[in-house]
């Protein structure tokens, strides 16, 4: 599970250390824990000097990849992400979720989200509304149903990001 505020989840004097927590207490060799932390930080694109810092002197954006990194090093079945890239920039953003559906493979991810661009990454979407399901199917088709909640809080998502300013007459101040 990676909680939506990654500090929730930090707590080791390093990025390494806390990375390395999982793996260690699952009772893996010093190897392959020092295997699954490169490999995990890579994934989210944490360097090696990143490694030795203390996660509380990283950005939120930067927490939240070793959050993730956390996770992905213990290498579950079941990856439950609540807000995985809601600090990070759009490209950091596609990045994680092409890699999360690069390395699903015959692992199940659940993805909880409120913005529907991230939505576009997954195979399958339940749009929930009082604990209820509402809709649920592909983001195609959800997109193409004319009257379905989806589709109109994808179109009023996509309305407010894409918003212009109108611009102002050169005359007026």
């Amino acid at each position: 599970l990676v909680f939506q505020y990654p500090e929730y989840q930090l707590f080791e004097e390093t990025v390494y250390k806390d990375i390395a927590f999982g793996p260690k207490n699952m009772g893996l060799s010093a190897e392959e824990v020092d295997r699954r932390v490169r490999e995990a930080a890579g994934f989210v694109g944490l360097t090696e000097q990143q490694l030795e810092v203390s996660p509380f002197d990283l950005s939120g954006g930067q927490k939240r990849r070793v959050a993730i990194a956390g996770v992905i090093a213990m290498e579950p079945e079941v990856l439950i992400l609540d807000e995985p890239t809601a600090a990070l920039d759009p490209i950091a953003e596609a990045e994680i979720y092409e890699k999360f559906n690069a390395i699903s493979g015959d692992r199940t991810a659940i993805y909880i989200s409120h913005r529907l661009s991230s939505c576009r990454f997954c195979d399958e979407i339940a749009v929930f509304s009082d604990g209820q399901v509402i809709q649920q199917g592909t983001h195609q088709a959800l997109l193409a149903q004319e009257t379905g909640k989806y589709a109109e809080l994808w179109h009023a998502q996509a309305q407010y990001y894409t918003k212009q300013t109108p611009d102002t007459d050169a005359t007026e101040n």
